[in-house]
């Protein structure tokens, strides 16, 4: 449903002014936007218009508002700078709600943008449509899921709020919003200024710098861990270079995995607690010298630990502030932190031996070619087509194909690691492809494919060609493993394989492990079409982490369950 959009009559030489969403877009672009997402509707015909109008950014139209997150939400993952997500008012930006929760709990800087009523409209005594309680509904919801945000409805202040609004964006690593009324896109707007860095204390930084190199000098068994405010803040090659410099194990927490993948720094892996390694575990948890460098403190990175680890004796730089103890330093940017400990740390003078990069992982022994797949055999899979072909960034849903990801070689990741959104894998595979033009790996169960897979149809329309690997258990896995017993988990068995050709792809279904090494291998080698590999898994067979991730949670959590 909708009205016609209210059109403001310009002048010959307003229209060649730059307009406002002009401005908007040449500002996402200066802070590393190189698309936007969207879903037009009538109170956002206007900006899309303009969108079109201008190509200052290209636009990526797709099915469903919560697919449109999850895309530039992983978008911004993969490259950094900000992802754009452009939806219209009400039903399109509740819709969106979902999304935009999961990367402010996630730490993505997503940029919202909202068509909404023009002031006369909102003036009208009327109930517009797309309204839920007041017109002021939808701008109350999500300052509860942004860092900031500005209505963007006088052209004299519209560039002080942009600038605001996606420096905020940056600085803090989380998402914002920008409500455009629909009369306002095409207006003639001034340029937005570029906002001066704001510099911490020196003292107090080098204080910090100097304590926290102190700490780690005295420990006997340190060690470095780092988590995605790493990646989000575009630190992986300087990381690596601290980790080289400070010659300590390094390792990647859960929603960190894929960090410096493609480095020399001495990665030891990815700390899963009981679910993971035993030697690297145990190192972590009883390091004298904690280092936690963008780590978030989530139950997902730390809720199966086999010795409790007792945070107020790490370091913790997170969050724009940096603790030790009983010591605490506001205002100290992660990016900042790391350059000053460079500085005091030059590459000759490395205090210790280096510390080794742990092996690759052994090869499996190959599964015998008419055995039932496992989603061990699909890691093994995954493993041997980069081995192959070199790796593929790798998009996962949550549920034991992210478990299941964590059994193969180290490479780029997206996954919803600690907010845990099923419907992330397939729009976020999408959004890689669309961002860094590499081809990704899709990992997705099939209840999560049931609610975002549909996004493959919009593919062929913009030359995207994933390999998408749908987990089909005929279930919920990862809710069944913890109530195996109750029938709520059961889906039915869907036939994914035949639905891909309709969408534009090609897929197929395979039962065994050789069918399945046949169809990685053709799908590596089929380009321009996205490729569906429908694999077919007996209801409660897990993967060895997922395995030991619910022993660990039942041991620590439910000592009395069987």
């Amino acid at each position: 449903m909708g009205l016609s959009p209210h059109r403001p009559r310009a002048s010959g030489a307003k229209r060649n002014a730059a307009t406002l969403t002009e401005r908007l877009l040449h500002a996402l672009a200066a802070r590393g936007a190189t698309e936007i997402f969207g879903i037009p509707g009538d109170f956002a015909l206007p900006m899309f218009r303009e969108f079109e109008r201008s190509r200052v950014l290209p636009l990526y139209t797709l099915s469903h508002e919560p697919a449109v997150g999850f895309a530039a939400d992983a978008a911004s993952r993969a490259r950094g700078g900000l992802g754009v997500a452009a939806v219209t008012y009400g039903a399109g930006a509740l819709n969106l709600v979902n999304a935009v929760a999961g990367a402010y709990a996630e730490r993505v800087p997503l940029v919202v943008l909202s068509g909404a009523p023009a002031a006369h409209e909102a003036a009208s005594g009327y109930l517009l449509h797309h309204q839920v309680k007041t017109i002021e509904s939808q701008w109350r919801i999500y300052r509860e899921i942004t860092a900031d945000r500005a209505r963007l409805d006088d052209v004299q202040t519209a560039p002080q709020h942009i600038a605001r609004v996606l420096d905020a964006a940056l600085r803090l690593s989380r998402p914002v919003y920008l409500e455009i009324p629909r009369d306002m896109p095409a207006q003639p707007c001034g340029a937005v200024p570029t906002t001066p860095v704001s510099e911490p204390d020196a003292d107090a930084l080098d204080a910090c710098a100097d304590e926290l190199l102190a700490r780690l000098r005295r420990a006997k068994h340190p060690l470095l861990l780092v988590g995605v405010e790493v990646r989000r803040y575009g630190l992986e090659a300087r990381v690596a270079e601290l980790a080289r410099r400070l010659a300590m194990p390094v390792a990647t927490t859960v929603m960190g995995r894929g960090l410096l993948a493609n480095t020399d720094a001495p990665l030891r892996g990815t700390y899963l607690g009981l679910a993971g390694d035993p030697a690297l575990s145990a190192e972590v948890e009883s390091s004298d010298g904690l280092f936690l460098l963008g780590v978030i403190l989530s139950d997902t990175n730390f809720a199966v630990s086999a010795k409790r680890i007792d945070v107020r004796h790490a370091i913790q730089a997170l969050d724009g502030r940096v603790v030790m103890g009983h010591h605490t330093y506001p205002d100290v940017p992660l990016a900042m932190l790391v350059d000053r400990l460079l500085e005091r740390l030059p590459a000759a003078r490395a205090a210790r031996k280096a510390a080794k990069r742990a092996a690759p992982a052994a090869k499996p022994a190959p599964a015998d070619d008419a055995a039932p797949i496992r989603p061990a055999d699909i890691a093994a899979a995954v493993n041997e087509l980069m081995h192959e072909h070199g790796p593929h960034p790798i998009a996962s849903d949550v549920g034991d194909c992210l478990f299941t990801a964590m059994e193969m070689d180290p490479t780029g990741l997206v996954a919803p690691g600690y907010y845990a959104t099923m419907g992330y894998g397939v729009p976020a595979g999408l959004g890689l492809q669309a961002a860094n033009g590499g081809r990704p790996l899709i990992l997705v169960g099939d209840g999560a494919f049931q609610m975002t897979g549909w996004e493959l149809g919009n593919a062929r329309r913009y030359g995207w060609d994933p390999i998408v690997l749908v987990f089909n258990n005929a279930s919920w896995e990862m809710l069944r493993a913890f109530e195996p017993r109750d029938a709520f988990n059961t889906l039915g068995t869907w036939d994914f394989a035949s639905m891909a050709a309709g969408m534009g792809g090609d897929g197929v279904c395979v039962r065994t492990c050789a069918e399945l090494r046949a169809a990685m291998q053709k799908a590596a080698a089929t380009r321009g079409r996205f490729q569906l590999i429908d694999i077919r898994l007996a209801p409660g067979v897990q993967s060895p982490t997922l395995e030991r991730f619910v022993k660990a949670v039942k041991r620590l959590s439910m000592p009395d369950s069987d």
